[in-house]
């Protein structure tokens, strides 16, 4: 079932959103060399419940943490444990939280000191790949028309999109329908309507758009070994044009 939501319910959505959103500013600065990828973990679980709200992702179908954290070749679902990071990799961290029944969903990819002009090209595709994806939430568009913006802005700068991970609703619980994937035709699928709310996250790779899963059950990696990249924002559709939800307490 597609949901549409009324405005007090959007705004319900966006507090949790904004509750992620500062989570992942408040990381921003400790995402150092050196730094270690459990500490990150128990810095976002302790800053999200100091705000009122709950890890959306612990205990979520068995998963262990509070952040996904995803380095160099992980694509999503990095389970945080004893990795140090170190100078030159990228790391994608995607957080959830859970306030007063409902739910916020946010992810962005960070540069771990200097990283090399292969790896920032990459971010900044993705980056602007979920940016066009955004463009595209309006009432009367469809699935596929995100999609196709997604798929073509990274396959036009030559990299891939990953096609067994897609974005989703989201509400009253974290994952809804209608399922978003990162690639596909414009005008075909579910038809985008005013008050639906639905977090759109490409995950793009450098190299293949072929992935596996770890023997830890969870991790998504690149098969041929390449960085990959994640950025996701909830979005809820508006008459007046897509609203950003995730975004930070300063706007």
């Amino acid at each position: 079932m597609v949901h549409t939501r009324s405005i007090r319910e959007i705004d319900k959505i966006a507090r949790s959103c904004q509750i992620v959103a500062d989570t992942l500013i408040f990381l921003e600065s400790y995402v150092v060399d050196g730094a270690c990828v459990s500490d990150l973990d128990q810095m976002a679980e302790e800053f999200i419940r100091s705000r009122g709200a709950r890890p959306a992702f612990k205990g979520y179908m068995g998963f262990p943490a509070t952040l996904c954290v995803s380095i160099d070749d992980a694509v999503v679902h990095g389970i945080p444990g004893k990795e140090i990071l170190k100078d030159g990799q990228i790391v994608g961290i995607d957080c959830g939280a859970e306030l007063d029944g409902y739910y916020g969903d946010h992810a962005r990819s960070f540069a771990v000191g200097t990283i090399d002009v292969a790896k920032q090209k990459l971010l900044d595709v993705t980056r602007e790949s979920l940016a066009n994806g955004i463009e595209q939430a309006v009432p009367g568009n469809y699935v596929g028309d995100i999609g196709n913006a997604v798929q073509c802005h990274a396959e036009n700068n030559g990299f891939s999109v990953v096609r067994e991970l897609v974005g989703h609703g989201i509400g009253t619980e974290l994952h809804e329908e209608p399922q978003i994937p990162n690639y596909g035709n414009a005008k075909q699928g579910y038809q985008l309507r005013s008050g639906m709310c639905i977090a759109i996250e490409p995950m793009i790779n450098a190299g293949g758009k072929e992935v596996y899963t770890a023997t830890d059950g969870w991790t998504i990696l690149t098969k041929d070994g390449k960085p990959s990249a994640h950025f996701e924002h909830t979005v809820a559709i508006t008459d007046s044009g897509p609203k950003i939800l995730s975004v930070g307490s300063n706007g």
